[in-house]
């Protein structure tokens, strides 16, 4: 809308978003004009639903720090070394959080943590970006996700038996606590998958 030479967008959709039934319909000032004689004029709109990749990794660091925040302890300190850990292993890795919901907004799993970028790919011939590990707060204890690894039986079958008391799948090694388990081993066993689907990460 321009009003007295001022372009402005009128945020109209609040009142349903935020479900008010009557009340000011909120504008911003995006710019100043000048209409031509023909009441026209030109002009480079910002986009307003456009993030900086500096702004979406600042969000996905706070909503880390959020949710590690969250659990109670001990699980909070382990989630933050756990964190500290991969970190380390992939000191310039992409940064996921995934809040656990679908697109209409169901819980469909826990929360997880997610580092590093690789393309999975799929019987269909669809490709999605996801991340290369993974960790997760779950009721008895943490998860770490090893994604990528076609062998399903390789993470069991190599780091298992050294692990300690812990629960190993394909792709997932589930613990109740870090003194069950022998850390170095899990980071050996990270190390291996981050190397399966390496793209442009550098190890540790």
């Amino acid at each position: 809308m321009v009003q007295d030479g001022s372009l402005k967008a009128i945020a109209d959709w609040d009142h349903e978003f935020h479900g008010i039934a009557d009340g000011s319909v909120t504008t911003i000032h995006i710019a100043t004009v000048i209409p031509d004689e023909d009441g026209r004029f030109e002009i480079e709109l910002p986009n307003f639903f456009k993030q900086t990749a500096k702004e979406t990794h600042m969000n996905t660091r706070k909503q880390i720090t959020e949710y590690i925040a969250t659990q109670p302890e001990p699980k909070r300190s382990e989630m933050q070394e756990l964190h500290d850990i991969i970190l380390e292993l992939m000191p310039t890795c992409k940064l996921w959080f995934l809040d656990g919901k679908d697109e209409k907004g169901r819980i469909v799993s826990n929360p997880n943590i997610g580092y590093g970028s690789q393309t999975m790919n799929y019987a269909n011939g669809k490709t999605k970006e996801f991340y290369q590990i993974g960790i997760s707060a779950n009721t008895t204890g943490i998860s770490v996700y090893i994604m990528g690894i076609d062998d399903k039986k390789y993470l069991a079958e190599t780091f298992g038996r050294e692990l300690g008391k812990a629960s190993v799948t394909g792709y997932c090694i589930k613990f109740k606590t870090l003194s069950d388990i022998r850390v170095d081993v899990l980071k050996a066993a990270i190390r291996y998958g981050i190397g399966q689907t390496a793209r442009g990460e550098s190890l540790q």
